[in-house]
């Protein structure tokens, strides 16, 4: 038997397990199954004939000796499954496909057929049955009586692989007289498609109102699938459902990696890709070779899209043999990283964690995997985690010592087109991303494009142009505001020539990085007085923070109500006097409430409302009157608009009934505004069981790979990307006659949205093309490519400096550049925490409870860390429970600056992987004894 046809046995496996009953044929197998295999087997039936079959195909898929598979067939003639060994010679299922729905009948009505006389029945049936079968019905009614031999009877039907079982038994129920059972199954023999909508329409892939989360999520057809026998050869010690057939586009997707080849998957968001996942997982942990034992760890680049599938896996393979566990950045301090990839077969991580392990060694090599898949595989560019992992991966294949490497599987709905503007460059940008992956075959749906279509649905992309407020006093004022605020920083210091960046406009993302870079110049500023120094700098970032707080409301008042705007500057005021509340800061405040009452007059003013806002209104209304069981994700830009804009719909007596959910990422760092996992998690529970919420509105969180409840509707609101975020976000829309509307005031963003339905077609067109090029040109294309990027790597290698030890700076303070302490001190704890070793470093800093306590990486937080200047407190960090250790200061980079002792040089730092020092290990020895 060839390697490609014992492949194809393993795919075909659930039609053997379905009909088989190994016992029967085991009797033939003698030549090739050692007695101790087919005792084991024998021992399986205990369980159910399912099992046995399964622990079969295990045993024989592992066979090596000449002649075992026409030994197979031989077997099955001679005990007499002549349509199961018809299949297997043709590699041809249909037929016993077609008996599946006849099965799935039978089993529905079984307990209506439990008083029929097996006796009599058996006449007109022995034809559809094996003799053996034969024997064991008579004999359980003999031994339990009639029923127990009829439930036998109906049990070994359901395993005919006999095409005309199903009419020869309507006919032996009738000539037996009996004749409500004879009616029973005629009409649902007959129709089957009236009465059992749920299972057809599954399998045909139609709409139904009941069925719209089984018809299109991803996740009920994973759902479906787990709940399958899964891969037999481990199953399970509990009896399972049924496996619910992989169709055929997503056979035809996986089909690449199941051989055993580097493959990017390409489909559609809603056509199954985890689905197709599990289908790879499956093959692969069965058909490796003798001796060899799987590993597979899959990757997902969100908490959120990692926690569902790490849910998926595990209850696909929890009545199995083999293990499944998972990692995230949320869980990662808890348990040992190293000890979970050892003691568990699949591993579902977010790629950081792999990159941590590979760095400090806990994962010695990739080869520890044999297959890795990347989720959402797009990613894989420039620093991305994706990216540094198989840079490491590239590293294993040229060393010629590499033994062995890990398979490679991306799956996503959109390769992505880069900066490409011809088809050409696009070309060149696709076979980029697949050198980086190491990819030998990009698979799409190409042979069942008709089937897919059935499933998954183009939602209708349409473009909303509304025009502007037709005056905006809001604006007006607060510009006002803002140019105040600028000239008095300009009395302190001469701002505009801090930073490069020219043209900048008010309310606008321009203006947000103006403020950005200014406040990082500012850090840096240099002068002869120290002390002028840091009052000068301490009073730029007053200026610049009151700035961006009125940039974000016009942002705010562009897209929302001026309400809206309003209220978010009060609250920053009102926080403002309740913290230090200096000159300035008064000076501003003053300024502000000097207008606050004419703002709060035109936030009222009713000819002052948002035409993007009554646009929204209106497309809600009309969609909810012509479907009042319409599902809407509105996809908004900020955290900020989400808040807003929820409070908006539950304000407007004409939306109320939507009654929203938010969904907003993590919040990071300082920021206020976000949400936990556990709180995406129940949003996301919420709106999928929960008809009540009609609308979900969210950031760029939902737009790629989390599975949401079935939706309808999706609204872009001034939300736009490049070609790879527009096919994500449109695939949110899953349901038949979705619809995808964007919303916006700028025709660049319409523009931009043409532009990538452009890009996406040369995507495809790019796709084709390199589908069709000769194997070993696209090998060797590849495989350039890798040089070429490997030669380069190899040469900033050589370029790249040794960093000096660190006993020649210092930090100060970003904000008012008081010193903090010596770089000599700093110790790192795992690589990724640091503390001060000076026990004077706690005289510099003051601690304020905090509000989001909790445990990661073996610390607890317990304090957030400030410059105790009273006019800066500026945050500098945490303070946190460690060990013995009961307020360990743990600082970030960001917050200061480093000084060069002997240039004066200031440099600034947004992560600590990039300074330009080097640090000590922590000690716990050291640091016990200068606490000390």
């Amino acid at each position: 038997m060839t390697m490609e046809q014992k492949k194809s046995l393993a795919c075909y496996r659930q039609y053997i397990e379905k009909t088989l009953n190994p016992v029967y044929v085991l009797g033939n197998m003698t030549e090739w199954l050692s007695d101790g295999a087919r005792e084991k087997i024998q021992t399986e039936e205990g369980k159910g004939v399912t099992a046995a079959a399964a622990l079969f195909v295990d045993s024989i898929l592992q066979l090596d000796s000449e002649g075992w598979f026409r030994g197979f067939l031989d077997a099955l003639s001679e005990a007499g499954y002549t349509g199961l060994k018809e299949a297997i010679e043709n590699w041809d299922f249909q037929k016993l496909e077609r008996l599946e729905e006849h099965r799935q009948l039978l089993k529905r009505i079984e307990a209506t057929m439990r008083d029929i006389d097996p006796d009599q029945l058996i006449p007109d049936l022995n034809m559809c049955l094996i003799d053996r079968e034969c024997q064991e019905i008579k004999q359980t009614k003999e031994r339990k009586g009639r029923m127990a031999g009829a439930v036998k009877l109906l049990e070994c039907l359901c395993r005919s692989d006999k095409e005309n079982w199903p009419k020869t038994f309507q006919l032996a129920l009738e000539r037996a007289g009996y004749d409500e059972a004879s009616k029973l199954w005629s009409m649902k023999e007959g129709a089957d498609k009236e009465m059992n909508v749920e299972m057809m329409d599954y399998q045909n892939g139609n709409s139904s109102s009941l069925e719209i989360n089984l018809q299109y999520s991803e996740e009920a057809e994973v759902h479906n699938f787990s709940e399958s026998p899964c891969s037999p050869s481990e199953v399970c010690e509990q009896p399972t459902h049924e496996l619910k057939k992989a169709r055929s586009y997503q056979v035809e997707l996986a089909q690449p990696a199941i051989s055993g080849k580097n493959t990017i998957i390409c489909a559609p968001t809603g056509s199954g890709k985890t689905f197709v996942a599990l289908l790879i997982c499956d093959s692969h942990l069965q058909n490796l070779p003798k001796g060899q034992k799987g590993k597979i760890v899959f990757l997902a680049t969100k908490v959120p899209v990692y926690e569902q599938q790490k849910n998926v896996f595990m209850q696909h393979f929890k009545r199995t043999r083999y293990k499944v566990a998972g990692i995230s950045g949320e869980t990662a301090g808890d348990i040992s990283s190293a000890s979970i990839i050892e003691r568990n077969d699949l591993i579902v991580l977010t790629p950081q964690i792999l990159v941590n392990g590979l760095k400090d060694g806990t994962v010695p090599s990739l080869a520890v995997f044999t297959l890795i898949i990347f989720d959402e595989c797009h990613n894989t560019t420039g620093n991305h985690p994706y990216n540094v992992l198989m840079t490491s991966y590239l590293d294993l294949k040229f060393d010629l010592a590499a033994k062995q490497l890990p398979q490679i599987v991306g799956l996503t709905a959109s390769v992505g087109t880069g900066s490409a503007k011809t088809l050409e460059e696009t070309i060149e940008y696709i076979c980029t991303l697949c050198a980086c992956l190491d990819i030998q075959v990009i698979s799409t749906v190409r042979e069942n494009k008709e089937e897919l279509e059935k499933i998954v649905y183009k939602p209708q992309k349409s473009f909303r142009l509304v025009g502007n407020r037709p005056q905006n006093r809001f604006v007006d004022i607060i510009s006002v505001l803002m140019a105040e605020t600028e000239a008095l920083a300009r009395k302190i210091y001469p701002i505009d020539a801090l930073s490069n960046i020219k043209g900048k406009s008010y309310g606008t993302q321009g203006y947000e990085q103006w403020i950005v870079d200014t406040q990082k110049k500012c850090r840096m500023l240099q002068m002869t007085d120290k002390e002028e120094e840091s009052r000068i700098c301490k009073a730029l970032f007053i200026y610049t923070v009151h700035l961006r707080k009125y940039n974000d409301a016009l942002i705010i008042n562009d897209d929302a109500r001026t309400h809206d705007a309003l209220d978010y500057l009060t609250e920053f005021f009102n926080d403002i006097r309740n913290g230090g509340f200096d000159e300035i800061e008064q000076q501003l405040a003053a300024n502000f409430e000097a207008k606050q009452q004419e703002l709060k007059e035109v936030s009222e003013d009713e000819l002052n409302e948002n035409p993007k806002l009554e646009e929204l209104t209106f497309i809600l209304n009309e969609e909810y009157r012509l479907n009042p069981e319409t599902r809407t994700l509105l996809f908004v830009k900020t955290r900020a608009l989400v808040a807003a804009l929820k409070k908006w719909v539950d304000e407007n007596p004409a939306l109320s009934y939507l009654k929203p959910d938010t969904l907003m990422g993590q919040s990071r760092g300082n920021q206020q505004t976000g949400m936990t996992l556990s709180n995406q998690k129940g949003v996301l529970d919420s709106f999928k069981t929960n008809g009540d919420s009609k609308m979900l509105i969210t950031t760029a969180v939902a737009d790629e790979g989390i599975d949401i409840a079935q939706c309808n509707l999706v609204l872009l609101y001034e939300y736009s990307g490049n070609v790879t975020k527009m096919i994500q976000v449109r695939g949110r829309g899953r349901a038949k006659d979705s619809k995808c509307i964007l919303v916006t005031s700028k025709s660049e963003v319409i523009e931009n949205e043409r532009n990538n339905i452009y890009r996406e077609e040369m995507m495809n067109q790019a796709i084709v093309q390199l589908q069709e090029w000769d194997k070993e040109h696209f090998a060797r294309k590849i495989r350039n490519l890798q040089n070429k990027e490997k030669t380069m790597r190899d040469s900033r290698k050589r370029e790249m400096k040794p960093k000096p030890v660190g006993g020649n700076r210092k930090l100060l303070c970003g904000k008012c550049k008081v010193y903090a302490c010596e770089t000599a001190d700093i110790r790192v704890i795992g690589e990724s925490h640091h503390t001060i070793l000076d026990p004077l470093f706690k005289e510099r800093f003051l601690t304020k409870p905090h509000t989001k306590t909790k445990c990661y990486d073996h610390f607890e937080k317990k304090c957030k860390m400030y410059c105790r200047e009273p006019t800066c407190q500026h945050d500098w960090g945490i303070t946190a429970r460690y060990k013995t250790f009961d307020d360990l200061p743990i600082i970030k980079i960001e917050s200061f600056v480093v000084k060069d002792i002997t240039t004066g040089k200031l440099a600034v730092f947004r992560k600590w992987r990039d300074v330009d020092f080097t640090m000590k290990e922590f000690d716990i020895n050291e640091m016990s004894c200068s606490a000390e």
